[in-house]
């Protein structure tokens, strides 16, 4: 079969954007060509693993380093939100974050068209929250299929009995749940009603109230496994939709350091990724807590590393570390319940202790505690002697241990990277 060109396009963040390396590594591996549409904020990730990239401008052309700051002041400045309910979060937050990314989605009709025909790809594949329609219509007009990824939870598509997505509420919650929908929509109307005359402006129907994408009639991957997955009154069509059970991107070997003490102790993965590193009161009090205990740990501190000046000696901190090389050796993983770190940890067996922030890592929380694949503290809101009891508990709990090895044998019989390669390869015959 005559080689394709497999067009990436991630939003730009690194959860989604390294989901998607782990897929175009296993799309390469089948002889196909797989390139990158990048934002410029994002510009280097995908070339530093051998692809290549092709920029969309998403909002007010700016110097790399003048956009990295505007992103990091964006989330700094939301710190002191970060304790807030899912609910609460609504009103500042996702209500910001919501608007930001339908002005994303303005901007890049700009460009993206003119992108797409110079790539001419024989696929699109898009890991957003948000349609572009550009996409849709490369599809149509030239006879492709594009696809959806959901790299964030399952509950991206929404069913009536399962939480929204954003929401944190219990698998049965259903006061929750129409608590937090009626909320999200009251709040997100205006932003909505723009994006919909945006949408009719390019041909596109408007969408439903508190709707942003909608689902491809070509292929749906969800990164979800599915041990976790939820129950829905309406199963996903397994023609449309398909679990990747995880997706791990092929990493780097890391080797543990030396510790200054506890060398023969359990190792503990403290990572809060690029939307955490700024919380240093809160990574300084868990070093606290952790310098006293009969363990070994990592501390990812992203570009914060310089204002640690005494680090204990059974820790080890680092800016960036290869994280699914390093989860695959660590005991247990203390993380904010990003997607790529809650599938990482379901993949190598870790139990996980998820301190959400924002988005989904509130879905992600919840619902690893609820299927007993780990723990679930509020950010702040916790006691040295509860998150030390917590931390035991990940490293002795027999009960939670087997039921992430039973799931991990799951996840890696499949392998969600050769899945979407093999489900992608057939959507191009």
């Amino acid at each position: 079969m005559e080689n394709k060109v497999i067009a990436f396009f991630p939003e730009a963040a690194f959860g989604p954007a390294l989901n998607s390396v782990g897929i175009a590594q296993a799309c390469e591996k089948l002889g196909h060509k797989a390139v990158f549409l990048t934002d410029p904020g994002m510009q280097g990730v995908y070339s530093g693993y051998g692809f290549d990239e092709h920029t969309v401008n998403m909002s007010e052309p700016m110097p790399p380093e003048e956009m990295a700051k505007y992103w990091t002041d964006f989330i700094n400045g939301h710190i002191p939100n970060f304790d807030l309910t899912a609910y609460e979060q609504i009103d500042n937050y996702v209500k910001e974050c919501w608007e930001a990314i339908v002005d994303t989605a303005i901007w890049a009709e700009k460009e993206l068209p003119g992108v797409l025909e110079d790539v001419s790809p024989d696929i699109v594949c898009v890991d957003n929250v948000i349609l572009f329609p550009a996409i849709k219509r490369y599809a149509f007009e030239h006879n492709k299929p594009w696809v959806r990824v959901i790299s964030c939870s399952e509950n991206e598509i929404p069913d009536p009995a399962i939480p929204p997505h954003l929401s944190g509420c219990g698998e049965k919650d259903n006061e929750c749940f129409e608590s937090y929908q009626k909320h999200f929509n009251d709040v997100i109307r205006p932003t909505h009603e723009k994006f919909n005359q945006f949408l009719v402006q390019c041909g596109e129907a408007a969408y439903p109230l508190g709707e942003f994408f909608e689902a491809s009639p070509h292929m749906n991957l969800l990164l979800y496994p599915e041990p976790v997955k939820f129950r829905r009154s309406k199963p996903l069509d397994s023609k449309q939709f398909q679990y990747l059970e995880g997706c791990v991107r092929e990493e780097e070997v890391f080797e543990v350091p030396v510790f200054k003490s506890n060398n023969n102790d359990p190792l503990l993965y403290v990572s809060f990724g690029s939307l955490g590193s700024g919380d240093t009161v809160l990574l300084k009090r868990l070093m606290e807590v952790v310098a006293n205990m009969q363990v070994r740990a990592l501390f990812n501190m992203g570009e914060y590393e310089s204002e640690y000046d005494e680090v204990p000696d059974n820790i080890h901190i680092a800016s960036w570390y290869p994280q699914p090389s390093v989860i695959s050796q660590a005991d247990a993983v203390i993380h904010h319940g990003g997607n790529n770190s809650f599938n990482e940890c379901l993949y190598f067996g870790k139990p996980a202790l998820i301190m959400p922030y924002v988005w989904d890592g509130h879905d992600n929380a919840r619902r690893v505690a609820e299927t007993g694949h780990g723990y679930h503290l509020h950010r702040n809101n916790w006691t040295s002697d509860e998150l030390l009891s917590t931390i035991e508990n990940m490293l002795t709990n027999q009960q939670m241990l087997t039921r992430l090895a039973a799931t991990s044998a799951r996840m890696r019989s499949e392998h969600g990277p050769t899945k979407a390669a093999a489900i992608l390869d057939k959507l191009l015959t």
